[in-house]
C-alpha cells in the first residue's frame, strides 16, 4: 500500500506520526500476521521441525518486516523529512541516513 502525504506535519516535528486510518490498519494487520509467524516458528522449534523449513519460516518472516519498514520509511520521507527540509530543517537528513543504515545492516 502506498502511503502518500498524508501525515500531520506538526506532528512530525514533536516526533510523532499521524498515519491515515487505512494506513494504520493495513500495518497493524501486517503485524498481527507477522506476529502470528513468530509464533509458529517458535512452535516448530518446539516439535523440532527440520531446520531447513523453519529457516524459510523465519526468512519469510524477515520479508514481512522489510514490507512494514518499507511502508514507514515511505511514508516518513513523503511527510517529515519533506516537511522539515521545507522548514529548512537539513539535519533531518543525517537522520534518514542514519535510518536507512539501520535497515540495511543484516
Amino acid at each position: 500500500m502506498k502511503l502518500e502525504n498524508h501525515l500531520n506535519e506538526e506532528s512530525c516535528s514533536h516526533r510523532k506520526s499521524h498515519h491515515p486510518e487505512q494506513v494504520k490498519k493495513d500495518l497493524i494487520t501486517r503485524l498481527n500476521r507477522i506476529e502470528g509467524q513468530i509464533r509458529g516458528i517458535k512452535g516448530m522449534i518446539e516439535r523440532d521441525v527440520y531446520c531447513d523449513d523453519v529457516i524459510t519460516q523465519i526468512a519469510a518472516t524477515q520479508s514481512a518486516l522489510n514490507s512494514v519498514a518499507k511502508i514507514l520509511l515511505e511514508g516518513h520521507i513523503k511527510g517529515c523529512v519533506v516537511s522539515r527540509l521545507a522548514e529548512g530543517d537539513q539535519e533531518i537528513l543525517d537522520e534518514l541516513i542514519v535510518t536507512i543504515q539501520k535497515l540495511m545492516r543484516k
